[in-house]
């Protein structure tokens, strides 16, 4: 019911060098989607957790793989006690560790490209025709999520809620509070949550000047600063409502509004020639090195999205559906549908398809590339630009099959899904560029285990 207190975006780090946090939202995104599913309806209670008198533990662990990209392996370990009647404390710890390449938001070319690595000591080479990564990426992770719960009045509940995470060059504080009430004899749930949360960035290197040129390896790199924070404000309103004894159904409006640096600092856009569509390489200290300019976004966004859930038992079958429409400020607009069907088989086991489909437009400042002298001046905050294909239109389709066995409160199951996401490419490329795929479609494949005792 409570907002889920901020957490911090990843982070990777390479060498003194590290790679954009804003590459990994769609990844940190289907973490956490994944996390939820792992936790969600009768935790796990791992067997090789320490005892803990009167605590009802769970345990899961995530490996996802993005083909040539990022992976990541994530234990998470949660614990929930009853303190007192309809009184209850839950903990959470997360721990994510990633590796792998991730993109930079510059475009291929025919021609071999060398970028300088954010701390500015240090290159590495792209070949020709492929998708420029920084294959580094290394970043660990770690989260505590703490919630109190407990009735307040007949038929209030008040939930509190504390989340700290801590990595390389990011960490987030972020605290919430909820309100539940029952009505309708006990039918209705009007629910209602705030969060707060403060993320700080120090970037490795430093925040570059926006639109800045990136400068020779071991050269003095442009920057302005050395981090900056962002303060996050989440708003949940809520209304579940029972149908019948078989099914009910859920719908929220939520509201979000970021302040402070939001622009990805690891994140940067190819400057092409006007007339063959190369990358242009007019830095004599190193002429392999492209010119390319750091990107800028707005220091606020306004999120707004409505979300529909739907649940019912079919004879001894489950069906589980929701979608959400989401519009923010940026220009961006997404649906989402996510459906989950759960079928029994024999000796207390069962078999669940899933099926997600995630589509969204592209924002009013997403630029692939910029073409010669169209690319603001250095130092131009009032400009905004940036060619994070996750700011780009795009399509996410997951499809996924988990099986488990469950017999008097213990028991396993094991969960495999697919992703594949797939972009539209810039209706602007010319020359050389339309040789170039500039969104190539990436692949995921996530595997999820839980063990019950």
């Amino acid at each position: 019911m409570a907002v889920a207190a901020s957490g911090a975006a990843v982070v990777a780090v390479t060498d003194s060098s590290a790679v954009p946090r804003a590459a990994c939202t769609p990844l940190r995104r289907s973490l956490g989607l994944a996390t939820a599913a792992l936790l969600a309806g009768g935790g796990a209670s791992a067997g090789w957790l320490p005892d803990m008198q009167g605590w009802q533990t769970s345990a899961g662990l995530l490996l996802y793989s993005e083909v040539d990209r990022v992976r990541a392996l994530e234990p998470v370990i949660s614990a929930r006690k009853a303190l007192d009647t309809d009184e209850f404390l839950s903990l959470k710890l997360t721990v994510d560790t990633l590796t792998g390449a991730s993109a930079t938001g510059a475009v291929s070319s025919r021609l071999a490209q060398t970028f300088t690595r954010p701390s500015g000591n240090g290159r590495y080479q792209v070949g020709s025709d492929q998708t420029p990564l920084d294959d580094t990426f290394r970043d660990t992770r770690a989260t505590i999520n703490a919630n109190w719960e407990r009735p307040v009045a007949r038929d209030l509940t008040l939930e509190l809620g504390t989340a700290l995470s801590r990595e390389y060059d990011y960490r987030s504080l972020g605290v919430s509070a909820g309100l539940a009430r029952d009505v309708n004899e006990g039918n209705t749930t009007v629910s209602g949550a705030l969060s707060l949360g403060l993320d700080t960035g120090s970037p490795v290197g430093g925040e570059p000047i926006p639109f800045a040129a990136m400068q020779a390896a071991g050269s003095e790199q442009l920057r302005q600063g050395s981090g900056s924070d962002k303060q996050v404000v989440d708003v949940i309103l809520g209304v579940t409502q029972i149908i019948n004894r078989h099914s009910l159904f859920q719908v929220n409006y939520s509201f979000s509004n970021s302040d402070g640096y939001l622009t990805d600092p690891y994140k940067f856009i190819s400057v092409v020639d006007p007339l063959t569509g190369d990358p242009v390489f007019d830095i004599a200290e190193q002429p392999d090195l492209p010119t390319i300019a750091y990107e800028n976004r707005p220091d606020s966004r306004t999120k707004h999205s409505l979300y529909a859930h739907y649940k019912t038992a079919i004879d001894d079958k489950v069906l589980d559906g929701s979608y959400r429409f989401l519009v923010d400020d940026w220009g961006i607009s997404s649906h989402t549908l996510d459906v989950r069907f759960r079928l029994p088989a024999e000796r207390g086991s069962y078999w669940q398809p899933h099926l997600r489909w995630y589509q969204q437009s592209a924002a009013d400042f997403y630029t692939p590339f910029y073409v010669g002298n169209d690319r603001p001046a250095a130092g131009d905050s009032a400009r905004y630009g940036s060619a994070d294909y996750r700011l780009g239109e795009l399509t996410g389709l997951t499809v996924g099959l988990e099986y488990g066995r469950r017999k008097a409160g213990s028991g396993w199951s094991i969960a495999a899904e697919y992703y594949l996401q797939s972009g539209a490419e810039p209706a602007g490329k010319f020359g050389s560029l339309n040789e170039q795929t500039l969104f190539p479609d990436i692949t995921v494949f996530m595997l999820r285990f839980i063990r019950d005792f």
